[in-house]
């Protein structure tokens, strides 16, 4: 069933609770996992995506529909909630799942991941990035979002995302064949 944002953002405001429960019917899924990419530890994952949710039903009153859809104001809240929790904590290993690597991660060489050695170097690579590079290759690749939506997430330009994706994909290029 499709949902009409309008009438979902009105009765938000008007601190509807089937409103409140539409919200994160329909979009805690991607929340959580915009989250958990960064945050790993589930019971630590599962703390930002609450945080989101409060920081995003006290919000609602400035939530703009020109500027983004909901579900992108709703991943510019996690992205960032997520990164400052990371930030307060030691480093993280992204947790990256097999099925969903895309064959055109490693657009600068000839070469794309072929087989289970390869997606585990891929794995390993991922792991290294600061946990600001980790959401943009999962932005791009696990969640297909847009540049501009990116952009809004992250708080950049369309053209810096470009770049930063073009000088990550250079960055795993040169992670993998140091190995």
């Amino acid at each position: 069933m499709e949902i009409d944002s309008t009438i979902l953002i009105s009765e938000l405001q008007q601190h509807k609770t089937a409103a409140c429960q539409q919200l994160l019917a329909t979009y805690g899924p991607a929340v959580f996992r915009m989250v958990q990419r960064i945050v790993t530890r589930h019971e630590d994952a599962e703390e930002v995506y609450q945080d989101v949710f409060v920081k995003a039903l006290r919000g609602i009153g400035g939530y703009d529909p020109r500027q983004a859809s909901l579900a992108t104001w709703l991943n510019r809240i996690a992205y960032h909630e997520a990164l400052n929790f990371v930030r307060g904590q030691k480093p993280t290993i992204l947790y990256i799942d097999d099925s969903a690597l895309g064959t055109n991660l490693m657009e600068a060489p000839d070469e794309a991941p072929q087989d289970e050695d390869t997606i585990r170097q891929l794995e390993q690579a991922l792991a290294k990035l600061p946990p600001h590079e980790q959401a943009i290759v999962s932005m791009f690749y696990y969640d297909n979002m847009s540049l501009a939506d990116m952009a809004y997430v992250t708080g950049a330009n369309p053209s810096t995302i470009g770049s930063q994706l073009s000088r990550i994909r250079k960055k795993l290029y040169r992670i993998i064949k140091s190995r």
